[in-house]
């Protein structure tokens, strides 16, 4: 970028005012960049009038933070660029969370306004702190709408603004631009601050390896409060390609939206693409990458992309380095099993010895604690004391255990504060998965350790049938540890065995540990 303050969409505007911008698939409307540019403007307009304080007390918007309570919408994707027009930060918000949950999240962001849709207004209402004020911009009855609302023809094309006021508000590169909270697989989510630059290089690292063509249209269907979800928005306007945003996904629904609108990318967690492939669809010729991420991608699922052509690319990445951190090719996928192939460009990633001392780098082979350098690292979370106890001399520690080869590529075999050690040995957790997973006729498996008076902790064992299986009834927990135990040592085995019509999982689809450990909990030792 050659002005390190400019706002992306503003510039692509400039470049390429004809190129298609947005789709909204379920609409079937799209906007040119020059008449999405027109209505980020017009919504920046009415709430920088919003900030002024004409409906309360003002406050600058340069710098504040603006929580955003939507659905997976273009109107997130407005106000998103209208915010950064303003200067101030986005904070994305999970609708699909409870009043009392978002009312916290608002809160530890310290957000100045709440900006809802016209399906979330009653639990906008609902959840904002008391000092906040809450602005609908999607009902015409609204009183907030009259000053927020955008007049917008059935086309997508702009009405005149030409009455509104300029709105400028750019600032530096390294300047906060949106607070994500993590999916909070184990605890309370993290409010993390993500930076322009940290936005910005993820799309270039991003691009030197899964590539870019000016007829790019990347399909968003997971939920935008989800870096997945945020990021192709970010990189689309950037590389000056299109965004194409479905409201949710189905998997009759988005087979039939990456066939009739060209598709050449989407983001997908591997329950997605799973259901995908199980409904039967396949890639059409557009279809360049699947970026697979949020959980681990299994040799199975990788197989079947293999068989039907689809081009899965796994990634490892987390909101604190604004997506991507290493990803696999299709290659490298199916002839180094498990990979998440090798770090993306100007991105460092050292594994360490895992444990409180642990600082040294380990050789390759060796498994350690991820710890991760580069641009697109954030600079720190909502809470200084998670900052400081997550950054070291080497970077970020990420708390994911894995290990790298001779080559670089990467492998991530659980967290480390997942280990679990029983009777004096240690186990991980993942590779105890992947080896029920290899079972016949067992479909997923989550793995963690119990309290055990005897062992200190036991491995515990969450186990999906497969669909042709009938539960436990065919599929005893003595079967599962028979099969365990012909591929791990006997500790590792596990000693309680539960099972499940499915893995509870968060809303970006990563394991939900404390829900696993809760159910193995209730389960009966036998």
């Amino acid at each position: 970028m050659s002005d390190p303050s400019s706002d992306l969409l503003r510039q692509r505007a400039a470049s390429t005012p004809d190129a298609t911008a947005v789709v909204d698939a379920d609409e079937g409307t799209e906007w040119t960049y020059r008449a999405f540019d027109e209505r980020a403007s017009a919504r920046a307009a009415r709430l920088a009038d919003r900030f002024d304080g004409d409906a309360g007390d003002p406050f600058d918007a340069a710098g504040g933070r603006v929580g955003l309570l939507f659905g997976t919408r273009v109107a997130f994707a407005d106000c998103y660029f209208a915010l950064g027009r303003l200067g101030a930060s986005a904070v994305p918000l999970n609708a699909e969370l409870p009043a009392e949950r978002l009312r916290a999240q608002a809160s530890r962001a310290d957000v100045d306004l709440l900006i809802c849709g016209r399906a979330t207004e009653g639990l906008a209402a609902e959840a904002a702190p008391s000092d906040v004020p809450v602005a609908s911009v999607d009902d015409p009855a609204s009183d907030e709408v009259a000053s927020l609302h955008l007049g917008l023809t059935a086309t997508g094309e702009s009405v005149d603004a030409s009455a509104e006021r300029p709105v400028t508000g750019e600032r530096p590169l390294d300047a906060e631009r949106v607070v994500m909270f993590t999916s909070g697989t184990s605890g309370d989510p993290k409010g993390v601050r993500l930076t322009r630059r940290n936005l910005v290089a993820s799309a270039v690292g991003s691009a030197h390896r899964l590539g870019v063509d000016p007829d790019d249209r990347w399909l968003v269907c997971l939920p935008t409060y989800h870096m997945g979800g945020l990021a192709p928005l970010v990189r689309s306007t950037l590389y000056g390609t299109t965004t194409v945003i479905q409201r949710e996904f189905d998997a009759d629904a988005t087979a039939r939206v990456l066939d009739e609108f060209a598709i050449t990318g989407v983001s997908l967690v591997p329950t997605m693409l799973t259901r995908l492939l199980d409904a039967g669809w396949t890639p059409g010729d557009s279809l360049r990458f699947v970026l697979l991420g949020g959980a681990p991608a299994s040799r199975d699922l990788i197989e079947r992309c293999g068989d039907r052509g689809v081009p899965a690319y796994p990634t490892y990445g987390m909101t604190e380095t604004a997506s991507q951190v290493a990803t696999a090719t299709p290659d490298e996928s199916r002839s180094h099993p498990d990979t998440v192939g090798r770090p993306l460009r100007n991105t460092t990633v050292t594994v360490i010895e895992s444990g409180d001392d642990g600082h040294s780098p380990v050789d390759p082979g060796e498994s350690g604690e991820l710890v991760v350098a580069g641009p697109t690292v954030t600079p720190g979370y909502l809470d200084a004391q998670q900052t400081a106890a997550a950054f070291g001399e080497a970077g970020f520690h990420t708390g994911d255990l894995g290990y790298a080869d001779e080559d670089g590529r990467l492998w991530v075999v659980g967290r480390v504060d997942d280990a679990v050690v029983t009777g004096g040995e240690n186990v991980h957790p993942a590779r105890v998965a992947d080896a029920i997973r290899e079972i016949d006729g067992i479909d997923d498996a989550a793995v963690t350790g119990l309290p055990d008076e005897e062992w200190g902790e036991r491995v515990a064992a969450l186990v999906v049938p497969a669909e042709d299986s009938t539960g436990s009834t065919a599929l005893t927990a003595a079967a599962v540890r028979e099969g365990a135990r012909e591929r791990l040592a006997d500790f590792a085995v596990p000693k309680t065995v539960a099972f499940a019509d499915e893995l509870p999982r968060t809303h970006s689809g990563t394991v939900d540990r404390d829900g696993v450990r809760e159910r193995l909990a209730a389960a009966r030792t036998d």
